[in-house]
């Protein structure tokens, strides 16, 4: 392996593959395990390119297991979601695609082997009960239920599993250390009573392992080698090889290796709290352009090129820290600026009317469609007496470093003529209503046949006889606040009212009408709107005679490199 690309991760596992180590002579074999009750978002994307990454690195592979061990919002829709979400990104787990509840059955087997070991008990604490027996750092934990006779506990975990007690009425304990400095190990629950529906396996089960107990069985059972998790499992470690190294599984005992998690500023990445941005309407679902999910963030226009670069700029660190959204907002930038095609559109239109150009006359005028891309060839817009520019784009009368239009000033109109400003007519309101201008016939592209140099800018336009009406969405952060999960802070009290901006009556070149809609589970064309930034249709509510863009990303870069 190229030292230059190793990580502290490649270092673990190179040491392992090493002669006399422990995974000498075995291949890699890694996980994702989502627990399917929310739709993936840019934080997991951290985790599923290491792990699915990691195994490609080594030529090894990566499995697909729903950890579905705890039915309370888990859903079908979401196992769906995160498919196509890890098949969007780029990587595939083959036919190596599991659900945790298909070792339920597995799991209460070796509940039972420790119970007979000695080693679990069914305890009658409540949660509130069990704080108060636990201890604290300078004294341990008791239990009067830790000596239960080990075929009372057998008989109450088989009667557990009948449904013959309320919920909270028992659970089954781990019997590890009451004096254990690590709390995690002070004797944690390891199955619950829960009378809800499994969304696969119905009411089959009304008793639950809980993911402490259940991970390690399932990493176990399916062979993985290297468990890789996020950094608040560190202290859960010892919890976890306790559970591995006392079941009587057949296979080589993974080893668990944790990273920091990702966190990401101006906006909050726990699933409880984006579902309840989706509960309470505060966004139009899990798959708004302003949500952090994976879903979002490709309906807005963000590339599957963009996100894997941002996850190899950000590394792989034993350290939490937050990086800058400017960051992803700078990869989906550079990527679009190399691969998307340039089209002119007028978000806030007012008519400019050239009055020398002929009147009924229109002509073709051939365009590069990517200047740094070649290979994407030319196309043609048409230009004719009158057009559309931006608002913006003209003032009644002269301002400091103001160089587009105004009475009297010369500008290029890009792709077409040089143009001077002669007035404009108003509205009874006051607004401008049309602008006018004459263009000079001998500048066609732009350049004058004298040589003369305009001091004026270059504006985009496009021809208001053939360009087509769209509706612009501008998507701002959530929130306003870089740090809305904060603690003793509502992030509610943070969101942005400015998050999303929509444009009507805007103004888009003919050729857009006939853009390509896009695709479910895939990214839709993106387009550089010059001086604008990159725009893509909507994935949801853009229709052929019906389009609505996104902007994906503004064309100025705030992310300091």
């Amino acid at each position: 392996m190229d030292e230059i690309s190793r990580n502290f991760i490649d270092s673990f596992i190179i040491e392992d593959l090493s002669e006399g180590n422990r995974c000498y002579g075995m291949q890699v074999h890694t996980r994702f395990p989502p627990e399917p009750n929310g739709y993936l978002h840019i934080g997991h994307c951290k985790a599923l390119t290491i792990d699915f990454g990691t195994a490609e690195k080594f030529g090894g592979i990566c499995n697909l297991r729903m950890d579905d061990t705890n039915p309370a919002k888990e859903d079908t829709e979401f196992v769906d979601a995160i498919q196509e979400d890890i098949h969007w990104l780029g990587f595939d787990w083959g036919d190596r695609f599991f659900y945790g509840s298909d070792y339920f059955e597995k799991t209460y087997e070796y509940a039972i082997e420790l119970i007979k070991k000695g080693l679990a008990y069914v305890c009658e604490l409540t949660p509130e009960q069990f704080r108060e027996y636990r201890g604290d750092t300078t004294r341990p934990a008791v239990s009067p239920w830790r000596d239960r006779p080990v075929e009372e506990s057998l008989e109450l975990f088989e009667r557990m599993r009948n449904g013959e007690f309320e919920e909270g009425k028992y659970t089954l304990r781990a019997r590890i250390d009451l004096e254990s400095g690590n709390f995690n190990m002070r004797d944690p629950v390891i199955y619950r009573i829960r009378y809800i529906e499994h969304h696969r396996q119905g009411t089959k089960w009304c008793i639950f392992p809980m993911y402490d107990f259940a991970h390690p069985i399932q990493d176990a059972l399916e062979g993985i080698t290297h468990s890789l998790c996020s950094l608040e499992y560190e202290d859960h470690r010892p919890l976890y090889d306790w559970v591995v190294n006392n079941v009587s599984i057949p296979y080589h005992k993974p080893r668990q290796i944790e990273f920091a998690r990702l966190g990401i500023n101006y906006t909050v990445m726990s699933k409880r709290k984006l579902r309840k941005l989706v509960e309470e309407g505060r966004v139009s679902g899990w798959d708004d352009p302003r949500m952090p999910t994976l879903c979002g963030l490709r309906r807005r226009g963000y590339t599957s090129r963009s996100i894997r670069d941002f996850c190899e700029r950000i590394g792989v660190s034993k350290v939490d820290s937050t990086v800058d959204w400017a960051l992803l907002e700078s990869c989906l930038r550079d990527d679009l600026n190399a691969n998307a095609k340039r089209v002119m559109a007028v978000l806030n239109p007012v008519k400019l009317i050239v009055t020398n150009y002929p009147e009924g006359q229109s002509e073709t005028l051939t365009v590069e469609n990517n200047p740094l891309r070649e290979e994407d060839g030319v196309r043609e817009i048409t230009f004719s007496r009158e057009l559309y520019i931006e608002s913006e784009d003209f003032l009644e009368a002269a301002a400091p470093k103001y160089k587009r239009l105004y009475p009297g000033n010369e500008v290029r109109l890009k792709g077409a003529y040089l143009v001077t400003c002669t007035g404009c007519a108003k509205n009874p309101d006051g607004s401008i209503k049309e602008v006018y201008c004459e263009y000079d016939p001998e500048s066609r592209g732009g350049n004058p046949a004298d040589g003369r140099k305009v001091k004026g800018a270059t504006i985009h336009w496009v021809n208001a006889a053939d360009c087509v009406d769209a509706e612009v969405r501008l998507y701002d952060y959530l929130f306003t606040d870089p740090d809305p999960d904060g603690q003793d802070k509502d992030f509610l009290e943070y969101l942005n009212p400015e998050s999303l901006i929509i444009l009507k009556g805007c103004k888009v070149e003919a050729g857009l009408a006939e853009a390509p809609m896009p695709e479910k589970g895939k990214s839709a064309e993106g387009y550089q709107f010059m001086r604008q930034g990159y725009f893509c249709l909507d994935n949801k509510d853009a229709k052929p005679g019906h389009l609505v863009f996104n902007r994906s990303v503004a064309l100025k870069d705030s992310f300091k490199r």
